[in-house]
């Protein structure tokens, strides 16, 4: 019997706006490896966002396992950006008294500023 090796390809893609995704999914690596430091195991992953196909979250797994340093070093940046989208959004709309404004719009009452 002949065996042949095939060779995986890790099912990363990184879309235009520089963010990396699990395969043609919108799951990010992210997500990924978050759930798996979380303690998540791949089928748990996998059953949690089911457009991963379980091999594909062994392989992203995997390749974070084997490029720990670089990965990690992408995944500081990303919350890093994240966190400075948040102050500008905050900047440029203040979140003080939000809830109280989106309930008094609920219940119909009028809100002064």
């Amino acid at each position: 019997m002949a065996s042949a090796t095939k060779t995986e390809t890790v099912p990363l893609v990184t879309d235009r706006d520089g963010v990396i995704r699990v395969g043609k999914t919108r799951v990010t690596l992210d997500t990924v490896i978050a759930a798996f430091l979380e303690g998540a195991t791949a089928e748990e992953i996998a059953q949690q966002y089911p457009s991963l196909e379980l091999a594909d979250v062994y392989l992203v797994i995997a390749h974070y396992l084997r490029r720990r340093d670089e990965i990690d070093a992408y995944l500081r940046r990303r919350q890093e950006e994240s966190e400075q989208i948040r102050r500008e959004n905050e900047a440029r709309f203040d979140p003080t008294g939000i809830r109280e404004r989106l309930a008094t719009r609920q219940t119909g009452g009028s809100y002064a500023r």
